[in-house]
């Protein structure tokens, strides 16, 4: 009777060091972890010429309102800005008018602040559409962004387009002097 007390206690003290904390650890796997976020974007055909640009949206769900922020930080622009361009995707359904864009100086948010505009910039917003259906966004701001130590964003306030998807966004700048545009980068906007 004694032995069989040893055995059970001992099988007892087995089930505790290794049955239990299997039990723990593979609990996280039967939680719902559909909302975590990747730190990871693939490109398809990685291009030495693609910059990647910064920018933060407020919520990313179909049909909702949002609001979408384009950042253009110190070392985005190497030159002061006569003329920001934004090529719009073509799959990129969604209602655009010069009342709802914006141009604005911006603190950018982290953990323990939120992105905001700390001073909005004039400028004339000019919505392009070309025969292939291509929109763009034309910003001629009253003086030139100077290639300081501030960061700016166009800053969108629309509802999200009906189908989910990747949208890539590029901007072209004119700098100072300059008669043309050239790259400044490319954000990609995730709507689920």
């Amino acid at each position: 009777m004694l032995k069989d007390t040893k055995k059970l206690i001992l099988n007892h003290k087995i089930f505790r060091v290794f049955i239990i904390p299997i039990i723990l650890v593979s609990t996280p796997f039967f939680c719902n972890i559909q909302d975590a976020k990747a730190g990871l974007e693939f490109q398809w055909n990685q291009n030495d010429n693609y910059r990647k640009l910064k920018w933060f949206q407020k919520e990313n769900k179909r049909r909702f309102r949002n609001k979408i922020y384009f950042f253009l930080r110190p070392s985005d622009r190497k030159t002061d800005l006569l003329k920001i361009n934004l090529a719009i995707p073509k799959t990129f359904k969604s209602t655009l008018s010069d009342e709802k864009i914006s141009f604005c100086k911006v603190k950018i948010g982290g953990f323990e602040s939120r992105t905001k505009c700390l001073e909005d910039i004039p400028a004339d917003f000019e919505i392009k559409t070309d025969e292939s259906g291509i929109r763009s966004l034309d910003i001629y701001p009253y003086s030139p962004i100077p290639s300081n130590k501030d960061s700016y964003a166009i800053v969108f306030k629309i509802v999200n387009p009906k189908k989910s998807g990747l949208y890539q966004f590029h901007s072209f700048g004119q700098s100072k002097g300059k008669s043309f545009s050239s790259y400044l980068g490319s954000w990609t906007i995730v709507i689920d």
